[in-house]
């Protein structure tokens, strides 16, 4: 495994970790503000959709780069 398969790979690993923690994060602070259901839905709601912005990048670069 070269230096940038590995780097690559983690970055990977390291980007789930922090979307985990914001996912904590997010539901903390829905609950310590009383958000309710719609509330948090709304909030995790914009989480996903940054997630899914960060999922679309490496599918375009990788048909891309193919």
């Amino acid at each position: 495994m070269t230096e940038a398969q590995l780097s690559d790979m983690m970055m990977y690993v390291g980007v789930g970790g922090l979307i985990l923690l914001m996912v904590f994060i997010v539901l903390n602070l829905a609950r310590q503000s009383k958000a309710g259901r719609y509330g948090t839905m709304v909030l995790l709601l914009a989480l996903i959709l940054g997630v899914v912005g960060f999922l679309l990048k490496s599918v375009m670069m990788w048909f891309i780069e193919r």
